[in-house]
């Protein structure tokens, strides 16, 4: 177990310049995760003509097999975070996820790339748990709401790229044989393009300085059922705060997932212009977002709202919900472009709040486990199920790759004003148990 130092005396070195320096590497990493992500959305037509697979065949390469790994092998990562060199645990993820995204691009059917999409979500486990903690133990209460909220931001820097960049390489590149590996259509050639250099990055995180762990509980051991216990102690608060925003999860990525298809399916974009123009809709918009949310959520609590993070992921949903329904329903592409904007600008708003609010509830040496549990909730259902229920509801409910839109819709509707429901009592709740912390 690392030694604890006092919280006044590392308070006194938290937020200086080697913090913002090791947040910028941590963005950087996250950025290559959703590179590594987000890239087969782009890319449904050229994948489904060559392994031969349906909508929803896809969606499992998407969602559940990215997911199931990511989601299971969080809570045990989160317990060797809490335990462990953090910055050795990141770099390992990233060295496999980055590995296994290249392999993404050798695929030759449905099982390989299952597979390797199954690796990616192993290698990412370890990224979010880790670095939330460092984040935490880096920059002082006040400041967290914005570095977490500046970390997050590369979820949509990396969703944007891999659009553009997909895009710009499947509409230059032919296909080509390629030295060993053999013939690589222009998908597969995507993966390895942008799978192989995270490798790099892994080994710049590996130079970090592990910062002091602050804020520790005094008698208690950060195992899995102390962890446990804890949130039973507080099972409302948790249950109503992590479902709440694994409900707004979905609502995103359900819809993120399909509206590159949606644009080339219903109005006839090219890959090149969704790559461009959805691309730069979710860097601007999402990073636009996420951003203001940290700054609201900071506002809200210099202003004595405790549950001001909650409150952000309420005004957010409010924008979110109407505008990613409307997004399904113009006859205008263009039309459609800008609702899809307000629709990305208001998902993102929460989760750096939301992030920061966790950690402020949470003891410092439970944070990577109850982040991990958090991030399982989120991603199962946001990642493991949202793709999958949109693919459902269109092959299984209307019969036709046409209706995508109506698809979207359906998942919109349902879990945005679920996610404002479980949020909106999430708040009594959280103010409760944040009173009552002891992190003495």
């Amino acid at each position: 177990m690392e030694p604890v130092e006092k919280n006044a005396e590392v308070e006194a070195r938290q937020g200086g310049p080697y913090a913002w320096y090791a947040l910028g590497v941590l963005i950087i990493a996250y950025t290559f995760s959703y590179l590594d992500r987000q890239a087969l959305t782009l890319m449904v037509g050229p994948i489904r003509k060559s392994l031969d697979i349906s909508d929803t065949q896809l969606s499992l390469l998407h969602g559940l097999a990215f997911a199931i790994f990511y989601t299971l092998l969080g809570l045990p990562i989160g317990r060797l975070v809490d335990g462990h060199r953090r910055t050795t645990i990141i770099a390992v993820g990233i060295a496999i996820w980055s590995i296994m995204t290249a392999l993404c691009g050798l695929a030759k059917n449905f099982t390989h790339m299952f597979l390797a999409r199954i690796g990616v979500g192993v290698g990412e486990a370890a990224l979010s748990p880790g670095a939330y903690s460092l984040i935490s133990d880096y920059f002082p209460q006040r400041t967290r709401p914005i570095a977490l909220s500046l970390y997050l931001s590369a979820v949509y820097v990396g969703s944007g790229l891999a659009t553009i960049v997909g895009g710009a390489i499947i509409s230059a590149m032919p296909a080509f044989n390629a030295p060993i590996v053999g013939y690589l259509e222009p998908w597969q050639a995507v993966f390895i393009v942008i799978g192989l250099p995270g490798v790099l990055v892994a080994i710049w995180v590996l130079t970090l300085r592990e910062p002091a762990r602050t804020g520790k509980k005094v008698g208690v051991e950060p195992t899995i059922g102390a962890t446990f216990r804890y949130i039973w102690e507080n099972r409302k608060t948790y249950l109503t705060f992590i479902m709440g925003y694994a409900m707004f999860t979905l609502m995103w990525t359900s819809a993120t997932a399909w509206y590159p298809e949606y644009f080339k399916r219903i109005f006839g974009w090219t890959t090149s212009e969704v790559g461009t123009r959805f691309g730069l809709t979710i860097m601007i918009a999402g990073a636009a977002g996420v951003l203001l949310g940290g700054l609201l959520s900071t506002k809200l609590r210099d202003r004595g709202k405790l549950d001001g993070g909650i409150l952000t992921a309420i005004v957010a949903a409010a924008i979110a919900l109407p505008a990613g329904l409307i997004s399904c329903s113009l006859g205008s592409a263009w039309g459609t472009l800008a609702a899809v904007f307000v629709f990305q600008f208001g998902c993102a708003m929460p989760f750096g709040a939301a992030a920061a609010a966790l950690q402020e509830i949470t003891p410092n040496q439970m944070r990577g486990q109850i982040t991990a549990i958090y991030l399982f909730a989120a991603n199962m259902f946001g990642i493991g199920l949202g793709p999958t229920v949109v693919a459902l509801v269109t092959d299984k409910v209307f019969h036709n790759d046409l209706a995508l839109g109506s698809s979207i819709f359906v998942v919109i509707g349902v879990s945005g004003p679920l996610a404002l429901i479980l949020l909106w009592f999430a708040r009594s709740a959280y103010k409760k148990t944040l009173a009552n912390v002891d992190f003495s």
